[in-house]
């Protein structure tokens, strides 16, 4: 694997910025789709829960993609 630069930004590092964004809208998502279920409302841990979720959508990437 070839290291970018300092300050310069090659092709993986893109690719690994925007699996990450969608890592972390993936786990944005399914928070908001928790919090429609009637009932749940996380209210002040909405944050944690975010993070959470951004965990196991991760983990269930490298779980589905095998982890490398």
């Amino acid at each position: 694997m070839e290291s970018s630069k300092r300050g310069v930004l090659n092709s993986i590092d893109w690719k690994k910025i925007g699996i990450g964004l969608l890592i972390a809208i993936g786990g944005a998502l399914a928070t908001y789709l928790q919090d429609t279920i009637p009932g749940i409302d996380f209210g002040a841990f909405t944050a944690i829960v975010v993070a959470i979720n951004s965990v196991l959508v991760n983990l269930l990437r490298k779980w589905l993609t095998g982890i490398k």
